[in-house]
């Protein structure tokens, strides 16, 4: 089985390595652009963004399975929150899609979203960090370490795999 994943981020790769260990499987990294906003702003934009990279990865790739993986804020009446999809996407069957864990942002980091920057540079002012996407993420800064960024995409990988093989053994 060969799969593409489509980022070279190394917290959405650690998810997918992890996630995928057990399987036969060569992994292929890609950097596929999501077609979407640098800061997605709703899930719907957020799950657009997975379904580009996992499709472009397939067909870039040449794979059998091509993950993408995309984080996101998403507005609600209680604040601005993280989100982030999955979606995981197979030639000539429909996408299999997953999203994760969702915490608020603090009202200083959620203003300056709303004015218009992206999560990464904003958080990279605020914790005076380089690169913060690619190691714990907003996720890893804001629970205090409790769970990183390939924690949060290890989690929605999982919700993936699991629908896969779902998939395939329910397949008549």
């Amino acid at each position: 089985m060969k799969i593409i994943i489509g980022s070279k981020n190394p917290a959405k790769i650690k998810a997918v390595q992890d996630v995928f260990q057990n399987y036969q499987a060569e992994l292929m990294t890609m950097d596929i652009p999501s077609g979407v906003k640098d800061q997605p702003f709703t899930d719907d934009e957020t799950i657009k963004g997975a379904m580009n990279r996992a499709y472009g990865a397939l067909e870039a790739g040449a794979g059998d399975i091509g993950i993408g993986l995309e984080g996101g804020v998403q507005e609600t009446e209680f604040g601005l929150f993280l989100c982030n999809w999955g979606v995981l996407a197979e030639e000539g069957e429909p996408p299999i899609i997953a999203g994760g864990a969702r915490i608020p942002l603090p009202e200083a980091v959620a203003v300056r979203l709303l004015a218009g920057e992206e999560l990464g540079p904003v958080m990279e002012h605020f914790t005076k960090k380089d690169d913060i996407r690619k190691k714990e993420g907003a996720i890893g800064v804001f629970t205090n370490g409790q769970i990183s960024r390939a924690e949060m995409f290890t989690h929605v990988t999982k919700l993936l795999l699991g629908q896969y093989e779902y998939r395939k053994l329910n397949r008549k």
